[in-house]
């Protein structure tokens, strides 16, 4: 295939011999796509990149496995460094896996494809939980929805909603067109959400995922600032449940957190003069129809089993589980899915969770194509990306609650929700 240059376009010489194939198929390959994405963003030039998050890891069908053997075959290799987000199975522990044969293969072939090309073998949705992350100002290609949100809201890095196929061409070919969220102008507020004081009463754990998918469904694809929160400690693992809520519930790729976010030290930085489209009271009663709207099943269901790390858990997060558990035996199915990176930085606290029963998933997660459990009732979690694609994709009936409440739950092996909710 022949892609023409739109004339809006500009290349350089290097890239033009790249687009050439003066340095292989692949790279050739990773242009042409670039540059229809450039002509579809009306971009007029590529701009280099210092790192990329691969999403197109995770096997969805044949078309996955065919793009990146033409890849592979073509000598291709990234050329920044590469993160992958996570794949089909785990592959420390295939045994959880309960798909197909044919699907286990298709899953595991892709995810070496990537490693092949020169991806590190991460395999985490969370990135940004890894040493060595971009820092504030880089430009990236991250694909995964959290953590893009994440990127470009609690770090500063500049990236778009890079989808699969297009993010391993970005890595390849160190290039993205200069369009979206890597230019500043377009990374100011829109939208403003000022969150009233009652809202607090909610357990900690529940409210940046409630927040997170109520300002979802109001604010589209504008890039909201979240004001009335300067006195609460705005946390990593905040604004994970924040984003991964605003991102899996609605399309926001970058948010701010008046006074707590780096690109929003106040809240008049965050919208630089401009008057907002949208401007929203949340109220606590808000918060309590994001909740009903995530929870699918009744408190007295039979209780199937526990998810929690969507996305993958943080080493505090892995440690609190294990603590709030202190030795005590699950009575249900209990998955705590983390990196591979987290779980080897928290040996400790993995030894005293599978003491206690849990199953600790690295390398995948469970609520998509990785089939990892099938499970007898209602499932709880306290993530609200988990609660928000579960009913849809694999058929469960789901609770969301907080950490403590599915902690306590899965020990006694029914369902308690206690005053999580406020």
């Amino acid at each position: 295939m022949n892609t023409p240059v739109a004339p809006s376009t500009e290349l350089t010489a290097g890239e033009r011999s790249m687009l050439a194939g003066e340095e292989g198929p692949a790279v050739a390959l990773a242009m042409r796509v670039l540059l229809v994405a450039a002509q579809a963003q009306k971009a007029q030039r590529l701009i280099p990149i210092t790192a990329a998050h691969i999403d197109g890891c995770l096997y969805h069908g044949p078309s996955s496995l065919d793009f990146v053997r033409v890849l592979v075959e073509g000598g291709g290799r990234v050329r920044v460094p590469t993160t992958l987000n996570v794949g089909g199975l785990d592959l420390n522990r295939p045994d959880l896996f309960i798909g197909s044969s044919t699907r286990r293969t298709s899953a595991t072939e892709l995810m070496d494809s990537y490693v092949g090309l020169g991806c590190q073998p991460t395999f985490t949705c969370a990135p940004y939980q890894l040493p060595g992350r971009p820092q504030r100002g880089e430009d990236v290609a991250w694909a995964e929805s959290n953590a893009i949100v994440f990127g470009n809201s609690m770090i500063g890095l500049r990236t778009n909603r890079y989808g699969d196929l297009v993010d391993i061409c970005a890595a390849i070919a160190g290039l993205v067109p200069y369009s979206g969220l890597h230019i500043a102008r377009n990374r100011v507020a829109r939208s403003v959400f000022t969150v009233d004081p009652d809202v607090r009463t909610l357990d900690e754990d529940l409210l940046p995922a409630l927040l997170g998918h109520h300002v979802s469904r109001l604010t589209g694809t504008l890039i909201p600032v979240i004001d009335g929160l300067q006195d609460l400690d705005i946390t990593e693992d905040w604004g994970k449940a924040f984003g991964a809520a605003a991102a899996s519930g609605g399309g926001v790729a970058m948010f701010h957190v008046a006074g707590a976010t780096p690109e929003a030290p106040d809240l008049a930085t965050a919208i630089q003069g401009l008057p907002p489209l949208l401007e929203r009271r949340v109220t606590h009663a808000d918060l309590m129809a994001a909740h009903e709207e995530l929870t699918t099943s009744a408190l007295d269901a039979r209780l199937g089993g526990v998810s929690l790390g969507t996305p993958h858990l943080s080493r505090t997060q892995l440690v609190e589980i294990a603590d709030d558990l202190a030795g005590r035996l699950v009575q249900v199915p209990t998955f705590a899915t983390t990196s591979r990176s987290v779980a080897s930085s928290e040996p400790d606290a993995v030894a005293r969770l599978e003491a206690s029963g849990v199953t600790i998933v690295r390398d995948t997660c469970i609520y998509g194509p990785s089939k990892v459990l099938d499970p007898d009732g209602t499932m709880m979690t306290n993530s609200a990306k988990w609660a928000y694609y579960a009913p849809s994709q694999l058929g469960y009936q789901v609770i969301l609650a907080s950490r403590k409440d599915c902690v306590e739950s899965a020990v006694q092996g029914r369902i308690l929700v206690g005053g999580g909710r406020g």
